[in-house]
């Protein structure tokens, strides 16, 4: 086969069977082990995680309805009320979220994100807690017996502010005689809330508070199908990488069994495709986690987590609740690899999760520092990252050319010398002497080729996961983060690579089986592209573009050179 050919194969197979492997988001599954729904979950603390706690956090409804106050009262160890009571809900607003509480169970039952868009309905904000589901709920392991405290009525202390400018937001009760206290305490300028606990009287050996996660974020994207489909438990171990385990694997366990997470946890996350729940452990790592599926992988979007946090022998406990968007800064800021959440590539990941990171940082650098939005950013980092592999291109492209002309010479060696292994390695060895090349020529000229290649890779997954480019419009495009409804950009992109092909092949040595690749594979890329978010169609429209004249130049030099004659490869041959 002509070693042209078979590059350009490889080039082809690079950018499209690998991004077709590469592009469904993969989540790693935890390496956690299953147990049945009434074996031991989480140790320690062993007795804290029976199966009396998951089936009683997961069949009853999580979020009670408001209405009038109703007077703290106390549990009765061996009982558990047969329905929810009613409370009042209390509100707490700032600058990023609109906070909605429940006196029963002292729980958020609602979050509004003030500086997000809701997709779905084209106007209001972002909404993240599903109806009767609220953002965290809590059982208290004392002793024996698990109480729900959503059957607890609370009493709010009036709401306060610190010297800082932060809000306080304090519930207590008292349940089997203990006075209990939960403070929440809200920063003005950060989505995670300070939560502090403080059960008096002390804690016994093996008692924890339990935190449900919620089963599911409400989707508020335009298309909410792809936002369900990335709906995640994700987690920290203490002492090992991010794990994390899609809606749709924990669906796919059997009924009654469990995945159970028994290392300390450092965090752990309900996630959707911009927006997450995540539980931050202070002064101790959380014990485990049970994860249990609660439907079948077809209606896989509600799912139950629920967190161990052991009761010191003071009683007081201390975490951090995150409701919020996925930004970067704000990940980069929580520190314990936050910015891990989402794994881009797969079982590719270590490779291309520093490309996306690099670029991730680059777009966001460019769109802090320069006075235009998110799409022309894209089309000035094309046209940038084009300028910037001039140099490495226009030597590759002149190797490449000089190749061509020395084909004709090394097949005729290789015909000559076709019994005379040694003497045809010798020979050709020469003639790339000559020619101030070597065997490694053609390989050096297809390098630089390469490099655009994971960072196509990477913005696949800056326009998958990114926020920032969350319902970002330009010119005739609502959001670049979807695709293009009108496909008019992967047409764009795949003329304008059809153009960068007519021109290469217009001045190069005729050969069908590489014109026809030629023309072939654009038709091939703009179907393949068609769906891909329109960010991306546009960043690679415009690496075509800007590539023209650099082709052009190329196939000028070509066509000036012209073919080598007879004469000069006959005059080569005698010389030898």
């Amino acid at each position: 086969m002509d070693k042209r050919l078979l590059l350009f194969l490889v080039l082809a197979a690079l950018i499209f069977i690998v991004p077709s492997l590469l592009f469904p988001p993969a989540k790693r599954q935890p390496a956690v082990q299953k147990v049945a729904a009434g074996s031991t979950a989480v140790a320690p603390p062993p007795a804290a995680t029976g199966s009396s706690t998951v089936a009683t956090r997961t069949a009853r409804s999580a979020a009670p309805t408001p209405a009038k106050p109703a007077t703290a009262a106390p549990v009765p160890s061996d009982t558990v009320p047969a329905a929810p009571l009613s409370g009042d809900t209390v509100a707490v607003a700032t600058p990023l979220v609109q906070y909605d509480f429940s006196t029963i169970g002292a729980v958020p039952i609602a979050a509004t994100l003030q500086n997000y868009r809701a997709l779905s309905t084209g106007d209001g904000h972002v909404q993240l807690a599903r109806s009767g589901v609220p953002l965290v709920a809590y059982d208290l392991k004392m002793g024996r017996d698990t109480i729900p405290l959503d059957h607890v009525a609370f009493t709010v202390d009036s709401a306060a502010t610190t010297a800082a400018g932060a809000k306080t937001l304090t519930f207590r009760a008292t349940v089997q005689g203990k006075p209990i206290a939960l403070t929440y305490t809200f920063s003005p300028e950060r989505y995670a809330v300070q939560v502090r606990g403080e059960i008096q009287d002390s804690a016994g050996s093996g008692d924890a508070l339990l935190m449900t996660l919620p089963q599911g974020l409400r989707s508020n994207e335009a298309d909410s199908a792809d936002d369900q489909r990335q709906l995640a438990f994700v987690m920290k171990p203490a002492e090992d990488n991010v794990k994390s385990l899609s809606f749709r694997k924990l669906a796919k366990l059997d009924s009654g069994t469990a995945q159970v997470e028994n290392a300390p946890l450092t965090w752990i996350a309900s996630k959707s495709k911009y927006f997450m729940v995540a539980l931050i452990s202070e002064q101790q790592p959380f014990a485990g986690a049970i994860l249990s599926p609660l439907g079948t992988p077809r209606t896989a979007s509600s799912q139950s987590a629920v967190v161990v946090r052991p009761l010191p022998a003071n009683g007081r406990i201390a975490f951090q609740l995150y409701v919020g968007p996925q930004e970067w800064e704000r990940l980069v800021a929580l520190g314990h690899d936050f910015t891990h959440l989402n794994s881009y590539g797969g079982i590719f990941s270590p490779i291309l999760q520093p490309f996306t990171v690099i670029v991730m940082r680059v777009l966001l650098w460019m769109h802090h520092h320069l006075p235009f939005t998110y799409g022309w950013v894209v089309v000035i980092f094309g046209v940038g990252l084009r300028l910037l592999l001039w140099p490495l291109n226009q030597t590759a492209m002149r190797s490449s050319l000089r190749m061509q002309r020395l084909q004709p010479e090394l097949q005729a060696l290789q015909k000559k010398y076709k019994n005379n292994p040694e003497k045809q390695h010798e020979e050709m060895m020469r003639l790339y002497k000559e020619h101030d090349m070597s065997p490694l020529s053609p390989l050096s000229g297809c390098l630089p080729m390469l490099i655009p290649a994971p960072i196509l890779y990477a913005l696949y997954y800056v326009f998958e996961n990114t926020i920032a480019f969350r319902g970002v419009s330009f010119l005739w495009m609502a959001d670049i983060a979807q695709k293009d409804p009108t496909y008019v950009l992967p047409i764009l992109m795949g003329a304008s690579m059809l153009v960068n092909s007519w021109i290469g092949l217009r001045t190069a040595p005729p050969n069908a089986q590489t014109k026809m690749m030629g023309y072939f594979f654009p038709l091939l890329m703009t179907v393949f592209f068609l769906k891909l978010p329109a960010g991306l169609n546009l960043y690679y429209a415009v690496q075509n573009m800007a590539s023209l004249p650099q082709q052009w130049l190329i196939a000028k030099e070509r066509a000036k050179a012209g073919p080598p004659s007879k004469k000069a490869e006959g005059a080569s041959l005698a010389r030898r």
